[in-house]
């Protein structure tokens, strides 16, 4: 009953591509700049997975001589840099046509159509931090129950609550009505939920996020997998991305640690097929709000989990850690770099140190899933498994 954990660490992209310069992202490196601006940063289990022996990587300070994963790192093709393009690629699907971003606001059109439908006015509709927003437009909203609603330089509509003026059901309910309208001339990749509270006088938002994607336009690795009478088990936000749609099982986090503990379980489960997590704080904690120790005793933290993950594994099992897109919390702005991203992979059974080299695509990840577990691959991605296997 062999299988894949495939974890998604959201926006640690590991160095900038080629074409960065189109997406103002020169110079980015999530990993370099996280780790550097981290006193004491060590993980001890990513480097001996090969992390550092990566092109690029803090001047081969975390190189090994002996690691016991297989690395390497992968472009990405699709046109965009954003979670949606980047989970679907790693599942084996190009976005050709990047989602349509909102630099100066939703259109009129649209913003009257929602209110109408929604019964009041909304307050802000345009680019903004998160948390900055609701600290600027918190005292209206809270006064006149209106909904605060941004974008980023994302294909995102993302409303935000204070969950004692509007409750978390009604917040949800405004956020599907949205994600009904915005489509075709209005078509946008993700609608969120974005809740908050006020504690200590200050206010937080809370970890009652809910993503309303699109559903993706053709089969992923998802598809067939579950075609092939296997289980596809999604932990996080993974079913919100995907719409659902190839997963058999899902299960909601609150955090790194809380994802982590929700794979480990899914591991000792009685099923074939994939584990695919995403870990979110990376991107949302520290990423967005450019904060580099923040992400740095993250990915330390993450680090520290990864003895217990193995431990779980069977003989057969295979782990594939990676990224979706970068999110430089040193960079300019607040929104996601265009990055390469890291693979590595373990198991028992894989080649000590086996290089996987640049990867044209993130689609190697899903076809090289779809090898392992012997179901129709998808549509693009070369699949790396044979570099992983023991020579006999």
């Amino acid at each position: 009953m062999k299988k894949v954990i495939l974890m998604v660490l959201d926006s640690l992209g590991v160095g900038e591509l080629p074409d960065a310069a189109k997406f103002g992202d020169e110079g980015a490196h999530t990993f370099n700049h996280a780790s550097e601006n981290t006193p004491g940063f060590k993980i001890p289990n990513l480097v001996e997975f090969g992390i550092g022996n990566l092109d690029g990587i803090a001047d081969g300070k975390f190189k090994t001589d002996e690691p016991i994963g297989a690395y390497g790192k992968a472009m990405e093709l699709s046109l965009g840099k954003d979670t949606t393009t980047g989970h679907w690629e790693i599942a084996g699907l190009e976005t050709k046509i990047p989602f349509k971003t909102y630099p100066e606001g939703f259109p009129k059109e649209f913003m009257e159509a929602f209110e109408k439908k929604i019964g009041v006015e909304c307050l802000g509709n345009y680019p903004a931090s998160g948390t900055e927003i609701i600290e600027e437009l918190g005292p209206e909203h809270e006064k006149t129950g209106k909904p605060i609603v941004y974008t980023s330089a994302d294909s995102v509509f993302q409303i935000a609550a204070n969950t004692d003026i509007i409750p978390i059901e009604r917040l949800y309910e405004i956020c599907k009505i949205a994600r009904e309208l915005l489509v075709g001339d209005w078509a946008c990749g993700r609608v969120i939920a974005r809740p908050y509270i006020i504690e200590n006088g200050k206010r937080v938002r809370t970890k009652q996020r809910h993503d309303y994607a699109v559903t993706p336009p053709a089969p992923t690795v998802l598809d067939n997998i579950k075609e092939a009478g296997k289980t596809v088990y999604a932990v996080g936000k993974i079913n919100d991305i995907f719409n659902g749609r190839g997963v058999t099982d899902a299960v909601s986090t609150v955090s790194n640690m809380d994802g982590v503990d929700k794979t480990i379980e899914a591991i000792g489960k009685d099923f074939e097929g994939l584990i695919f997590t995403n870990l979110v704080d990376f991107d949302s904690e520290f990423g967005h709000r450019r904060d580099p120790r923040g992400y740095g005793e993250a990915i330390m933290e993450f680090d520290n989990r990864i003895t217990e993950i193995v431990m779980e594994m069977g003989d057969e099992d295979l782990l594939i850690l990676c990224a979706d897109h970068g999110n430089d919390p040193v960079h300019k702005g607040w929104d996601h770099t265009r990055e390469y991203i890291p693979i590595l992979a373990w198991g028992k059974w894989i080649k000590p140190g086996a290089e996987l080299g640049v990867r044209k695509s993130f689609a190697d990840i899903g076809a090289t899933v779809a090898d392992f577990l012997g179901c129709k691959k998808p549509e693009i991605g070369k699949s790396f498994l044979r570099e992983l296997k023991k020579k006999r």
